[in-house]
């Protein structure tokens, strides 16, 4: 009897910090998530800056792009501003296919897609493509710290 209550024990406390990783892995998820709609809203509106408040203000912050890496929040707020100089660039953002892998309570990485939709001089496009994106949560919540875009 003593071994099965020792066993049933063990599972209580298993099934506690299970299920409490779940929701904890669900709350950081939902966090993360709002990161990502807050700056899509920011990026639909032409806000580059608001879009930017979604990454580490830091010059450790590191974004990847192509060829190009941009080391440094202002580095990559520089670099947006460049490639996205008027509202038309900007166009509609999207991101999709989500997928969260929780490193822990305070670190994450998020694989997604990207599209714009826009019209840049009379011709419609669609340039799309995926990202790694790792968070890490700060006082202030989370930020990106690293963005790796093709």
């Amino acid at each position: 009897m003593k071994n099965s209550s020792i066993l049933f024990g063990a599972f209580v406390i298993f099934s506690a910090v299970s299920t409490f990783a779940q929701t904890g892995d669900a709350k950081i998820e939902n966090e993360i998530t709002k990161v990502l709609h807050v700056q899509t809203a920011a990026w639909n509106r032409g806000d580059i800056e608001g879009f930017m408040q979604g990454y580490w203000n830091s010059p450790q912050m590191t974004f990847v792009s192509g060829d190009n890496v941009a080391r440094g929040w202002q580095a990559a707020l520089d670099r947006y501003q460049k490639s996205y100089d008027s509202k038309a660039k900007m166009g509609v953002l999207t991101f999709s296919e989500l997928e969260f892998t929780i490193l822990s309570k305070d670190a994450a990485v998020v694989l997604g897609g990207w599209s714009l939709e826009r019209t840049v001089d009379g011709k419609q496009d669609n340039p799309h493509g995926k990202f790694t994106l790792i968070f890490r949560k700060f006082k202030d919540g989370w930020k990106v710290v690293h963005d790796h875009t093709s």
